[in-house]
């Protein structure tokens, strides 16, 4: 991954002469982030932590707004709607993005057409987590005491169609058991409850959560990856656990709306690059799972296109009600 940042950011300088006056005198004001998910999950921790960085490179402060809601389409669909001058930028990840794409039948904007991809910033862990209380050490005691108790265990999500929805949806088909969802709005409402008991499991975003798995207010039982966490290195994989094949992954992208002009993108791209290779960003990022992964503006709408196509057919195979 480091290698890929590098030639990335390599080919960000060799086009940085090619910039007209304008992007190189931008920016002359503060830049927002919309952040469309609310404080203290993943993505607000991403943004804050990338928009530090990319103000001081940028010489102006970047200001991280939470716009949370409708499994983040209300903020996507406000940044989408911005003026598309480079000083509000979205960021969001691929997938979640995508699978909202495929599953809200009315959406005001179209992720595909309504922005101008930058860069992804990185890749994160979803870990399976339950209370203590719950009296399960292993997935394969979860799924024995699901099997005995169909119905009467819930798996908590940060909002009905969301990749964390999806994912629990998807580890109740590959497991065979029946369990409720219950959805809430974001990460931060859901863990008072998750960690009282009042909801069973949660598979989600570990930023978020391993500060109570640390401290023992939750158990972790499996992380949603192909090989272990180095946050958790003694907790198996789900396919390592008990459910073969197992597999989901949240991410981290940084997004302006379409009609942003494409020196400015360049700039951004580049910068956002030089951020990813910093030591102590990068040191932060890692302590809480996410693994950084910068791209060129280029692969991140390849990758945009790819995961919306694949998202929509999902749904549209399993059936799952869309609004």
């Amino acid at each position: 991954m480091g290698r890929l940042v590098r030639l990335v950011a390599a080919a960000g300088l060799l086009a940085l002469g090619a910039l007209p006056a304008s992007a190189q005198q931008y920016p002359t004001r503060p830049v927002r982030f919309i952040a469309p998910f609310p404080p203290g999950g993943g993505v607000d921790v991403v943004a804050r932590t990338v928009g530090e960085k990319l103000g001081g490179r940028l010489g102006q402060t970047v200001v991280v707004d939470n716009r949370p809601g409708a499994g983040a389409t209300l903020g996507t669909s406000l940044a989408a709607k911005s003026t598309p001058d480079g000083y509000t930028l979205l960021v969001a990840p691929v997938i979640g993005l995508a699978i909202a794409q495929g599953y809200y039948r009315k959406l005001d904007y179209d992720l595909r057409r309504n922005f101008e991809p930058i860069s992804k910033i990185g890749f994160g862990t979803v870990v399976m987590v339950v209370p203590p209380s719950l009296g399960v050490s292993s997935v394969k005691e979860l799924i024995a005491l699901a099997k005995a108790k169909p119905g009467q265990l819930s798996f908590a999500s940060s909002g009905i169609g969301g990749l964390i929805h999806l994912t629990g949806e998807l580890f109740k088909q590959m497991a065979g058991v029946d369990i409720l969802h219950v959805p809430y709005k974001g990460t931060t409402q859901l863990l008072p409850d998750l960690i009282d008991g009042r909801v069973s499991m949660a598979i989600d975003s570990l930023p978020a959560h391993i500060p109570h798995i640390k401290a023992g207010r939750l158990r972790a039982l499996g992380v949603a990856r192909k090989t272990r966490s180095a946050q958790l290195p003694d907790v198996p994989t789900l396919s390592e656990a008990g459910v073969p094949g197992f597999e989901s992954y949240t991410d981290y992208a940084l997004y302006a709306p379409a009609g942003t002009s494409k020196a400015i993108v360049l700039l951004l791209n580049r910068e956002t690059i030089a951020v990813l290779q910093l030591s102590d960003l990068r040191a932060k990022l890692d302590g809480i799972g996410i693994e950084v992964g910068g791209s060129t503006p280029e692969a991140l709408r390849t990758e945009v296109v790819s995961e919306v196509a694949k998202w929509t057919k999902v749904i549209k195979d399993a059936s799952i009600k869309q609004e």
